[in-house]
């Protein structure tokens, strides 16, 4: 199948390398903030909000401006949870994720400035408790959502992860 426009814009933006990325798990009221991403030739992925490091700043300076960018809220950067290893050529990233707490700002979708505008992959951001995540496609969801039972189990995991990734051989 020929490549979509996105499907190129994300290869060429983020395909071929490792990439080192911030992730924050935000839980309020037994919801849990996602957004959905276009990743092209018709495919999305529902994930929390999260993107790549820029070198030079913390991981924690990178959290919030991610996290800022995607949805408009400030947050605080509060526990370490784990790393998942990301692996879906030509997508390969280790993924650390964090819990965060929202100390403001006003949630809006917000855009990847790294991305053109009419390239721009970020299509929804949506509170969502665990009944409306399991009943999305397994293939429309974050690895990390594959197996749990509860939001709960999500900031329990510690460790390295790799959930269902399609290894390189």
């Amino acid at each position: 199948m020929p490549k979509d426009k996105i499907s190129k814009e994300i290869e060429a933006k983020f395909g071929n390398r490792l990439r080192s990325r911030v992730n924050g798990i935000l839980i309020h009221d037994e919801k849990i903030l996602m957004i959905k991403h276009l990743m092209g030739n018709g495919k999305i992925m529902w994930s929390v909000p999260g993107g790549g490091m820029y070198f030079g700043q913390s991981a924690i300076v990178n959290l919030k401006r991610e996290f800022f960018e995607e949805t408009g809220l400030d947050i605080e950067v509060k526990d370490y949870l784990f790393v998942h290893e990301y692996l879906a050529a030509p997508l390969h990233a280790m993924e650390h994720f964090f819990r965060v707490e929202q100390i403001g700002g006003e949630l809006t979708l917000g855009m990847d400035p790294e991305l053109y505008p009419d390239s721009q992959i970020i299509e929804e951001i949506k509170w969502m408790g665990i009944t409306e995540i399991q009943s999305l496609p397994i293939e429309a969801l974050h690895q990390i959502f594959w197996g749990i039972k509860s939001l709960e189990d999500l900031v329990l995991l510690r460790g390295y992860f790799n959930f269902g990734n399609n290894s390189l051989k």
